[in-house]
């Protein structure tokens, strides 16, 4: 149902990567959140005087959900589930290059007898269908994820019309940071797979590449030998690593990056053109020495190019790492606990993995600092964004505590 054409099967480590994530999608998620419906409860409060005072969770009302193209049946498990277990009604505002999922997930709800006007899905261009949502007086909240530029609409248009609840997940160009001690053959593998997943596009991809100078040509060779060996062609394939982009858009969009870290002086190791003779398919493309100023370090590519620097001490990849406007994922490969405490505390994102990367679960937030967004999506914390908390208070005779 999604026309987003995604590989049926890659190598080992990626299958497990995708058995995970479609497991943690189709059951894991909405099983969670169900169990959540009758547990999202309030405090009973100690107040001083003849009084009783408790709190209620009561649902926000009408939440629009605008969800994008690059996970179409992930994102609107991500954000139904919560809506719906506190008690909101929803109209999701669905990516108009991938509506066939949602409209499919749509009869299953219907056909299980939601009552109707529970959950609306509503295909359309984010212009007009989209931004009707954000500045609609009768919706009450909006949770986005997409890029950074609309998301920006989306917090005005909020601001200017009834001061709705607003979460986005945005944007990132997530450090990825390799230490000189780290396992290098899972550290190449690991780094691999979170930028390359998904043709790159997606958003906590692991799209800077922090190599310590002791094991960086080591590691860029082992990784452009990889990239080499990553297998594109028919989604439909099993031995298939890598599909097409989304459409000609998006294709047109990374190819341009690609000639920006050619023109700008980053070292084209592999890849770097166009895959096939026909269709929207991309050589996995590694560039070496690249340069925090140059466009590829600084802009969000959302496509199969991954870009290594090198870097001498920690306090310098700190600095670097934080060097930018976004802060949604970040990632470390080392095996001192102690380096691995040390650098995700200095770290401004919202999740960093330690020797591992793209590792979801459902009891854990995800969200972002900076321009990534803003507010908590997973877990409990996500929860919070479509409550309203009542307190009430109860003037009472007798009070015996």
């Amino acid at each position: 149902m999604c026309l987003i054409p995604e590989p049926l099967a890659v190598n080992k480590c990626s299958v497990q990567i995708e058995q995970q994530f479609w497991e943690f999608i189709i059951g894991k998620l909405n099983k969670y959140y169900a169990g959540w419906a009758d547990k999202w409860e309030g405090k009973t409060i100690p107040v001083d005087g003849d009084y009783f005072t408790y709190t209620r969770h009561e649902p926000v009302g009408v939440c629009g959900q605008i969800i994008p193209w690059n996970f179409p049946l992930v994102m609107q498990a991500w954000k139904l589930g919560p809506a719906l277990a506190t008690g909101n009604t929803v109209v999701m505002k669905v990516a108009e290059q991938t509506p066939l999922t949602a409209l499919y997930v749509a009869s299953l709800i219907k056909e299980v007898g939601f009552p109707e006007g529970v959950v609306n899905i509503l295909p359309g261009m984010g212009p007009t269908a989209g931004a009707a949502i954000a500045k609609h007086m009768d919706v009450d909240k909006v949770a986005f994820t997409g890029s950074t530029e609309v998301g920006h609409l989306i917090q005005q248009a909020a601001g200017s019309s009834n001061l709705k609840k607003v979460t986005l997940e945005l944007g990132g160009k997530s450090p990825n940071i390799v230490l000189s001690d780290a396992n290098l053959e899972n550290a190449v593998e690991q780094s691999h797979m979170g930028l390359f997943f998904n043709q790159g596009q997606c958003c906590c991809a692991g799209s800077r590449l922090f190599v310590q100078a002791d094991v960086y040509d080591e590691f860029v060779e082992r990784s452009v030998e990889r990239a080499k060996r990553r297998v594109v062609g028919d989604p439909f394939d099993f031995k298939t690593e890598q599909g097409p982009q989304v459409d000609q858009e998006q294709f047109n969009k990374i190819l341009g990056y690609i000639s920006s870290g050619k023109r700008e002086g980053a070292k084209l190791m592999c890849g770097g053109g166009v895959a096939a003779d026909r269709g929207y398919f991309i050589q996995p493309t590694v560039f070496g020495d690249v340069q925090d100023n140059m466009t590829i370090a600084k802009e969000e590519i959302f496509g199969p190019v991954m870009q290594i620097f090198k870097f001498k001490t920690l306090e310098e990849v700190i600095t670097r790492a934080n060097d930018t406007k976004y802060g949604l994922a970040a990632s470390v490969f080392t095996n001192d606990i102690d380096k691995a405490n040390y650098v995700s505390s200095g770290l401004r994102a919202g999740t960093v993995w330690i020797n591992c990367y793209n590792v979801f679960g459902t009891q854990a937030p995800f969200g972002g600092y900076k321009a990534s967004g803003n507010g908590r999506e997973l877990g409990e914390y996500g929860l919070e964004a479509y409550t309203e908390i009542k307190t009430v208070t109860i003037k009472v005779p007798q009070k015996n505590s």
